[in-house]
């Protein structure tokens, strides 16, 4: 199975591709690592980003849509752009899952990385997605015995 994971940032979406099978990880090359909207508040915009973004996620045969959950308000606040990203993303027609930074965090000393981060070939600006995505894997092979 193949997981994006996506760090949605005040008018960026950073992504990492990471595949699975039979518990072994593999991160994906990708030919985009950040997409950016510029003119927020143009529909045609939110358009094309969805576009590129649905196009991208078929052609590497993505399975799966995880993204880092931004608080709606309070001092780490999700900014309206962000909110707009993650719609898009969500209309799109496949499994979209929202983690928060505690279920990430938890995942992630549960189920230690085994390679050091710069050995995977990503950019460090793209940790935070590589993590929603490697956690959600995770989730799924290992779920907890409270679910």
């Amino acid at each position: 199975m193949r997981v994006c994971g996506v760090e949605l940032t005040s008018s960026e979406a950073i992504i990492c591709l990471l595949g699975q099978n039979k518990g072994v990880f593999e991160v994906a090359e990708c030919r985009q690592r950040i997409f950016t909207l510029a003119k927020s508040d143009s529909t045609e915009a939110i358009r094309d980003f969805q576009f590129s973004f649905k196009k991208l996620m078929e052609d590497y045969k993505v399975d799966e849509i995880a993204i880092i959950e931004r608080a709606p308000k309070g001092k780490l606040a999700g900014s309206a752009i962000s909110f707009k990203f993650e719609t898009a993303i969500q209309l799109i027609d496949m499994p979209v899952t929202l983690l928060n930074y505690s279920t990430i965090k938890e995942q992630l000393k549960l189920n230690r990385i085994a390679i050091d981060f710069n050995g995977l070939g990503l950019k460090k600006f793209q940790q935070p997605a590589f993590n929603v995505a490697y956690a959600y894997q995770n989730q799924l092979l290992y779920p907890s015995k409270e679910e």
